[in-house]
């Protein structure tokens, strides 16, 4: 919606109110003109109600006011006598109109007394919970939200089943851009499945001033630029999203706004100088490690190695006792009983089973293994009198392709080696080239709303022939620690910062094995209520929580407690 049809729009609403409500102005001792006011007349409405006038702010938040409404129109029945568990239903089943008949009344009555008014149990029930939910939205849509990591791509700097407190206020809360949602969830209803917000009206990009810029390797939750699925992990077809609704991702920032970037044998360069990353990040890449005898799978799981695969050649494997080991097994080959191999994650075969089944296992010793480590245990690995080398897997042959970012032939940057890129910042101008074209093309027409097409060696941006662009605002260059096993801007490209979520600052639970089930879940608790950032080893702070909660009960047992023998 362009501004004059949000004004429009903005004063319809005005004019449905005035309607509905002027004689209940009248009988609260208020001039019915007052009804008709744009911004007096909710505070106005707010004084007969009883209510703090600070609540006009929350009418005027997207998602956030359609919950406030709701509660003002059962507040307005209940102060004109119409306190049932059916009316507050009926008023907000009817969208506020059930307020007409109210109003429309020969004399309305106005209770102006609130402890006059009768308040049966449902309708304080349905009262309370529509505040509550609407006080969290507040609190999620511009102050915090949680989050849990899904999947592996910031292993081992964030990690699966880290549930995080994300800050909205730290790059400045963003308004919600959808204004018809359902609230306390993204983009679909849990159970039903299906799309929980209206893709119209749209509001324009609006955004709280910031605390702090981004900076440099931080780590940030932002909308997924890319995004086109309506179900994450489900393969439908695709959908077009609100730039709020599309799906929530956390990559590291590795590239601002302004800055060249080049990414030279899977290391991230800026300015032609390598990028220095944080004490606490830990970047993995893929490695191979070597032994004429064979890489012994236990060696490397007891010096904390993870992320690889083993394999077990079983002699006599039958379909029982394949399925009594089915749930630890990501794969198997060979084509008889007496040559079936299954493949298992780093931990193996339980040891346990494998005996009460009575089964002939012996792990296959590979004389090579792919491995997912940093830098330092790759270092600490070779140094091992049990491995001949290890190696740093890279994608060194450059070839044309559409894989990687801009996606166009005849590109032919990959994972490893990349760019140079230069980042667009709000205000850079650039010359603009079919050579240069697709770098920037998506920018141009799907962030900054621009229609463009080239006529031979010409470009036109809406319909005028043009050599030069001025960007209209900042992007990022965002990627994963897990530096092969992340789907990040290598693939898709800049990301906008009207598509910015907010910074995680700590990590509240933790739980190892979050994927496989519950009965295989463990509490990480020296991860439990530790920040996501800052220097040196990460340190937890439950144990000073627990302390404060206790100390804090028992401050108000005593409490209690000398109350009542006073009053004796």
């Amino acid at each position: 919606m362009t501004v004059f049809q949000w004004l429009l729009f903005f004063l319809f609403i005005q004019l449905v109110h005035f309607l509905g409500t002027w004689k209940l102005y009248r009988a609260a001792g208020e001039a019915p003109w007052k009804a008709i006011v744009p911004i007096y007349n909710a505070i106005v409405l707010l004084k007969i109600l009883h209510r703090p006038k600070w609540w006009v702010l929350l009418l005027f938040l997207p998602v956030i006011n359609l919950l406030m409404f709701m509660v003002l129109w059962i507040d307005t029945a209940k102060h004109f006598g119409k306190n049932k568990p059916m009316d507050g239903l009926w008023v907000i089943l009817s969208l506020g109109f059930y307020l007409y008949p109210i109003n429309y009344q020969k004399n309305p009555k106005y209770i102006a007394d609130k402890n006059l008014i009768t308040r049966s149990a449902f309708s304080e029930w349905i009262g309370s919970i529509v505040f509550a939910i609407a006080a969290a939205t507040f609190v999620h849509n511009y102050f915090f939200q949680p989050y849990i990591i899904p999947t592996g791509s910031l292993e081992k700097s964030l990690l699966i089943g880290d549930f995080l407190f994300v800050s909205k206020f730290h790059y400045g809360a963003r308004i919600p851009s959808t204004t018809v949602a359902f609230p306390m969830v993204h983009d679909t209803l849990p159970v039903l499945k299906t799309r929980s917000y209206l893709k119209k009206p749209q509001l324009p990009y609006m955004r709280f001033p910031k605390l702090q810029k981004i900076k440099r390797n931080d780590i940030v939750v932002f909308n997924w630029p890319a995004d086109t699925v309506r179900q994450f992990f489900v393969k439908e077809a695709a959908v077009k999203k609100p730039i709020d609704k599309k799906s929530n991702y956390v990559k590291r920032c590795v590239g601002l706004p302004g800055d060249e970037l080049e990414i030279k044998d899977g290391f991230v360069h800026i300015d032609g100088k390598k990028n220095e990353l944080p004490d606490r990040a830990r970047v993995q890449y893929n490695f191979t490690a070597y032994n004429d005898k064979g890489v012994s799978s236990r060696r490397l799981y007891e010096l904390g190695v993870s992320d690889f695969y083993r394999r077990y050649r079983i002699e006599n494997i039958t379909q029982n006792s394949y399925d009594k080991l089915a749930p630890y097994l990501v794969g198997r080959s060979g084509n008889s009983t007496n040559n079936f191999v299954v493949i298992t994650r780093e931990a193996g075969l339980p040891i346990d089973l494998v005996r009460s089944l009575g089964l002939k296992v012996s792990e296959v010793l590979e004389k090579s293994k792919d491995l997912n480590l940093t830098v330092k245990q790759a270092n600490k690995i070779a140094k091992q009198d049990w491995i001949d080398s290890i190696v740093k897997r890279n994608q060194k042959i450059k070839t044309p392709n559409t894989n990687f970012f801009p996606n166009k032939i005849p590109f032919d940057w990959n994972q490893d080696n990349f760019g140079p890129i230069k980042i667009p910042a709000n205000g850079q101008t650039i010359d603009l080239s079919l050579s240069n074209l697709p770098l920037y093309k998506k920018i141009i027409v799907d962030y900054e709303g621009n229609s463009l097409k080239t006529q031979g060696d010409q470009i036109l941006i809406n319909n005028e022939k043009v050599s030069k662009y001025t960007f209209q605002q900042d992007y990022f260059w965002m990627m994963g620690d897990n530096r092969h096993r992340s789907e990040d801007s290598r693939f898709w490209g800049f990301v906008p910062e009207d598509h910015i979520v907010g910074k995680p600052v700590f990590i509240w639970f933790s739980i190892d094995g979050i994927n496989d089930g519950i009965s295989n879940w463990k509490v990480r608790w020296d991860r439990v209520f530790t920040t996501v950032g800052g220097e040196g080893k990460r340190v937890s702070y439950f144990p000073y929580f627990v302390a404060i909660i206790v100390i804090w009960q028992g401050f108000v047992y005593f409490r209690k407690r000398k109350n009542k023998n006073l009053k004796k």
